[in-house]
């Protein structure tokens, strides 16, 4: 028998629980580090002119959002989306310190990234004809198809921030 496999070995999964870096939350606080980053970019992109004619085949074709047009005007729409993102953003932020922000924070991003996906089957010129249509993307869908994961992403933060709030209320 060959000394090397008469040596117990473990393997690399077999250690990870033992890691000081996956113990804890690391997943969770980056996560929210994450989304609160996000918010901050893209809200402050919203107060901008070029941001805001960016935004009209979105919001034109957004069966949730399309209202903000005739509500707000062009400009007016960018500007609300900005201030929600940045509200969210806070909120999501004030979850390090109160898993209740956090869960308003959760749940303005969860609205937001359902809003955005929403608009994907109904982008006019979403999927390549030339390839064979749908799942060749094209045009303003493989942006939005990145808010399929910042839904999941909300949905966790929801539900962490729920879990702890339901095991631990706070003061």
């Amino acid at each position: 028998m060959s000394t090397l496999t008469s040596v117990p070995r473990k393997s690399f999964a077999s250690r990870l629980p033992i890691s000081e870096l996956l113990a804890g939350d690391l997943d969770y606080h980056v996560v929210r580090a994450s989304m609160v980053i996000l918010f901050f970019f893209f809200g402050y992109q919203k107060w901008w002119a070029y941001e805001a004619d960016r935004l009209e085949p979105f919001i034109s074709n957004g069966p949730l959002i399309w209202w903000l047009y005739p509500v707000f005007g062009h400009q007016g729409a960018s500007w609300f989306l900005g201030v929600s993102e940045w509200t969210f953003g806070a909120l999501i932020f004030a979850g390090f310190w109160s898993k209740r922000l956090g869960i308003l924070g959760a749940l303005g991003s969860t609205g937001t990234f359902i809003a955005t996906v929403t608009i994907i089957p109904f982008m006019p010129d979403g999927w390549d004809a030339s390839a064979g249509g749908f799942p060749a993307m094209t045009g303003n869908v493989p942006f939005l198809m990145k808010d399929v994961v910042l839904l999941a992403v909300s949905l966790y933060l929801l539900k962490q921030d729920a879990a702890r709030v339901l095991s631990r209320p706070e003061a």
